[in-house]
């Protein structure tokens, strides 16, 4: 795959250079570039799906999103020059071309097995819960009015509308809510710790526990997400709680699959619990404030 990234890469410098000078190469020089390009791209693919779906589909799934980077950039790179073919090295060709160079320097930082991958996946995940969080934090500090950041406008009138401020029993959920964020950031610090210290992709196994892992720590971040939504005001307490405990049942799946994973030794297995109880906490003080609502 290194390989076929650099060919690949040569071929677009080939390409552009040819289109970037009067005069334009000729009709025979532009059957040879075409030709060189299209076996390159054909030499990338084929090689992406030699990689076996046993390795993971994690991994194969990363390797695919660089391999289509590529290709679609490649695409680009041609029709841009297909577009303006009088017009020697135009900026958007020498975009196009950077884009297709950048493309092929990805698979340098592609992880070399299934491990690596769900590793990667697994950051991925904790870098958008950790701002989901930061964001949620910041906004509980400022004060009783989250949109304090948001100018006044001449149309839509002032924002004394209680609707833009929390009361004192949305903040009394919200805490328990954010509870629950809290320990989505730890699941996930934790997972991502076990997996990159004991984490194996020898066998069948192994590699499908990371995927299953991956999968679900996959379904986290968009639960945070929604539930963080749902804690601006106006507050409907019952979206809120819906929504936590649609966040609770991922958490503790994904506890459940660590636990009976290779990734959980015995000394691993008192954060899985302390993990676990504290989801449960959390979503039993959500449903004790919105009992009333139902």
């Amino acid at each position: 795959l290194d390989q076929t990234f650099k060919v690949t890469s040569q071929e677009a410098t080939k390409l552009s250079l040819a289109f970037s000078r009067s005069p334009l190469t000729s009709a025979e020089g532009c059957q040879k570039l075409t030709e060189d390009v299209q076996n390159a791209i054909l030499a990338v693919a084929t090689v992406y799906y030699w990689l076996p779906k046993g390795q993971g589909t994690t991994l194969r799934k990363m390797v695919r999103d660089a391999t289509t980077e590529v290709v679609e950039g490649m695409i680009q790179l041609t029709e841009t020059i297909l577009s303006a073919p009088m017009e020697s090295g135009t900026p958007e060709q020498l975009i196009s071309t950077g884009g297709v160079w950048e493309a092929c320097e990805k698979v340098s930082s592609l992880p070399r097995d299934n491990q690596a991958a769900v590793a990667s996946a697994l950051a991925a995940c904790l870098g958008v819960v950790k701002d989901a969080l930061d964001e949620m934090e910041h906004a509980l500090v400022e004060g009783q009015d989250p949109y304090s950041d948001i100018m006044e406008d001449e149309e839509l009138g002032f924002r004394g509308n209680r609707d833009t401020y929390w009361s004192e029993a949305d903040r009394k959920l919200l805490s328990s809510c954010m509870g629950l964020m809290k320990a989505s950031k730890a699941c996930l610090k934790k997972v991502l710790g076990v997996v990159k210290a004991y984490g194996k992709a020898d066998s069948p196994e192994q590699i499908t526990q990371l995927d299953d892992l991956a999968d679900i720590a996959n379904e986290i971040s968009p639960s945070v997400d929604e539930l963080a939504l749902s804690m601006y005001p106006p507050v409907n307490q019952l979206t809120v709680r819906l929504n936590a405990a649609k966040l609770a049942s991922v958490l503790k799946k994904v506890l459940e699959i660590t636990k009976t994973s290779h990734v959980c030794l015995p000394s691993e297995e008192g954060w899985v619990q302390f993990l676990t109880g504290a989801v449960d906490h959390n979503m039993n003080k959500i449903k004790n404030f919105t009992q009333g609502q139902l």
